[in-house]
């Protein structure tokens, strides 16, 4: 119960007029920064909602596949660049905004441990291969892709991209070249 408050707080902390022109006044915040909060809200808020409502979810989305879609569709859309910035700029995208990224997060959460191992492969690889077009695209277009930030913005958030890429990618090559069976047990401290 305590957690749904504090996701709740933060909810509206970041719904609150000062906190919005923060952090949409620069794009790598915007983008890397409320975005993902927003998902994180979507996702703690899902624990409560999960238990309330889990036989609505068991029916819907059986398999995580069809959640799964949704969040791989409502990401993407999100990751065009005319669409950040009509978030700024057209008060029902905004709007969308707040209400579908905390949808991504509930989904994730629910339909993460019902995909198959293939699915989670799949999912983390298109992501890997979005993340480095999006970087490619904001760091070597020549004009500047969206209008209510600057070139040099746009760059910024390439870079941004381009660094989790490189921490998607070493987090595969971790995963491929250590033992993922063995288990660790905790030493005991004398």
């Amino acid at each position: 119960m305590k957690q749904a408050i504090y996701v709740t707080v933060l909810y509206i902390i970041l719904i609150i007029s000062p906190v919005i022109s923060l952090l949409e006044s620069v794009m790598i915040l915007h983008m890397l920064v409320q975005f993902p909060l927003l998902i994180l809200v979507g996702y703690l808020w899902g624990k409560p909602i999960l238990a309330k409502y889990g036989h609505f979810f068991a029916k819907w989305n059986t398999t995580g596949v069809a959640g799964i879609l949704v969040v791989f569709i409502v990401t993407t859309y999100w990751m065009i660049p005319r669409a950040m910035d009509e978030s700024l700029t057209v008060w029902y995208i905004e709007l969308f905004k707040f209400i579908s990224l905390p949808l991504v997060g509930l989904l994730f959460r629910d339909s993460w441990h019902k995909l198959e191992i293939i699915g989670k492969v799949f999912l983390f690889l298109n992501y890997v291969s979005m993340f480095a077009l999006m970087a490619w695209l904001y760091i070597d277009s020549p004009i500047q892709i969206c209008n209510n930030y600057l070139e040099v913005e746009q760059q910024m958030l390439g870079w941004g991209f381009l660094v989790i890429t490189a921490g998607m990618v070493l987090y595969i090559v971790q995963v491929t070249f250590t033992d993922q069976s063995e288990k660790i047990e905790p030493k005991a401290i004398s």
